[in-house]
């Protein structure tokens, strides 16, 4: 592998800010957000092609290509690796601003030592020599993570999950980093849907738990939190559109729920409090175990109804959705917190319009933290916008840092990313009189208030 730190990409503008990075370039990376597949870690199978690796699952890559005009055979069809390169290569090649093509010469010359920009020009040359470093090193999952520095994965998992992937890494006891489930819970909240009735059963098996009321639900969730927690858990998210218009108290709540176990009809106001309650409830559960609460909000779900049965969620058809009514959010976080149940909590937009109310809102209750830059926000101007909103309202050391939030092994240069252009601002909006201070807040930002969350 190439060495980290004699191989990133320059974003920053000043000495001034390559002196704060020389403090925060190599700190461990805690990656506490993303969709990579523990039994993929787990069995650590060697890298066949550098197309494989960048576009079997990627989907920044796939709506990047989209975008100039792919053909969907190039993109999730069965072209052959080499075709799918090729035009992935003259897409990027054109892409100019977009952060893709950052990211892309990043992981290149990390990963591989490769200096030359991708472009249709230069990519049969490109991987031929990408995959001479695949077939030479062996690349797998586990040396892609150890080349990076990681310290911990906290991957997404439903609550039905086996956890069997994560168990089986752990008890290897190999692996330098830690591989930890996150107790993701759209699916349990989803109550309106209408396989909700076959979610329920696989969880009802999952815990061993007859789900015939709101109180067998409430101990069949009990059961795999616990099962969680022991298997290292220490996140839970949720990321559904839409949010809950309030929160129904336990005999509504329990009276909705019996009507969907039933099979009845009921209203949309009934349903949003029903999952206001669930809210508030899943809220109470994490503080007792120690659970950080993460919530990503303003997103609108496959929106190519055509194209998502064709190729499922997760593809490259979600997209920013509307701004959510801070009110409501702030309705339900007080009562979580007003019942002594709001745990330590990261709330994400994906809509930046939300930030001047989010962040003031945030700003009202202790322990809830503004989200890094999420998705269509993760580029250099979206991550400026970002810690200059929240520099303004709130105080920068109370985000928690980076994350992947991807599903691909050579992501982790996005942390270098961020890295950078938390330097670069951190040097623009201080001077020599603030001494050390510009440095450690780089350092809690890159590191150690993720650290701080996890031992708590």
């Amino acid at each position: 592998m190439v060495e980290y730190r004699d191989n990133v990409i320059k974003l920053l503008g000043s000495e001034r800010a390559e002196k704060i990075y020389a403090a925060v370039k190599d700190l461990p990376i805690i990656d506490y957000h993303c969709h990579l597949s523990p039994k993929e870690i787990f069995e650590d199978k060697p890298f066949d092609d550098i197309g494989e690796i960048w576009l079997a699952g990627d989907h920044y890559k796939w709506r990047l290509m989209r975008g100039y005009g792919v053909d969907e055979k190039y993109i999730t069809g069965d072209a052959s690796w080499e075709e799918k390169f090729d035009k992935f290569a003259e897409a990027v090649g054109y892409a100019l601003g977009n952060p893709v093509k950052d990211w892309v010469a990043a992981e290149l010359m990390f990963f591989f030592g490769i200096t030359t920009p991708l472009n249709k020009d230069t990519a049969k040359e490109i991987r031929k020599q990408a995959n001479a470093v695949i077939k030479e090193k062996k690349i797998s999952p586990r040396k892609l993570i150890e080349a990076a520095n990681v310290e911990y994965i906290a991957t997404t998992d439903d609550p039905c999950d086996s956890l069997e992937w994560h168990d089986r890494i752990a008890k290897e006891g190999v692996l330098k980093a830690k591989v930890a489930p996150t107790f993701r819970v759209d699916n349990l909240v989803s109550v309106e849907k209408a396989d909700y009735a076959a979610y329920l059963a696989r969880l009802a098996d999952a815990s061993g738990v007859k789900i015939i009321s709101l109180a067998t639900l409430r101990e069949a969730v009990g059961k795999r939190l616990d099962f969680f927690v022991s298997k290292g858990c220490r996140f839970s998210d949720i990321g559904v559109a839409g949010f809950p218009c309030g929160v129904a108290d336990e005999k509504a709540a329990a009276e909705t729920f019996a009507k969907i176990l039933s099979g009845g009809k009921a209203s949309d106001e009934e349903i949003s409090a029903l999952k206001g309650y669930l809210y508030v409830y899943l809220a109470a559960e994490y503080k007792k175990r120690g659970i950080t609460m993460q919530m990503h909000l303003a997103v609108t779900r496959n929106s190519n109804s055509a194209m998502f049965a064709k190729c499922g969620a997760d593809s490259g058809f979600d997209c920013v959705g509307n701004s959510i009514d801070t009110d409501k959010l702030t309705a339900v976080i007080d009562r979580m917190n007003a019942g002594d149940g709001l745990p330590e909590t990261i709330i994400y937009t994906l809509n930046p319009t939300m930030y001047y109310t989010l962040i003031t809102m945030i700003g009202a209750f202790r322990g809830v933290h503004l989200g890094v830059s999420w998705w269509f926000c993760d580029h250099r101007r979206g991550m400026r916008e970002t810690f200059d909103r929240l520099t303004e309202l709130g105080h920068i050391c109370s985000m928690v840092g980076m994350l992947t939030d991807s599903r691909s092994f050579l992501s982790y240069t996005r942390h270098d990313y961020y890295r950078q252009c938390l330097c670069d601002f951190l040097a623009d909006n201080s001077s020599e009189r603030d001494g050390d201070a510009p440095t450690e807040v780089a350092k809690r930002l890159c590191y150690y208030n993720a650290k701080e969350l996890l031992e708590e």
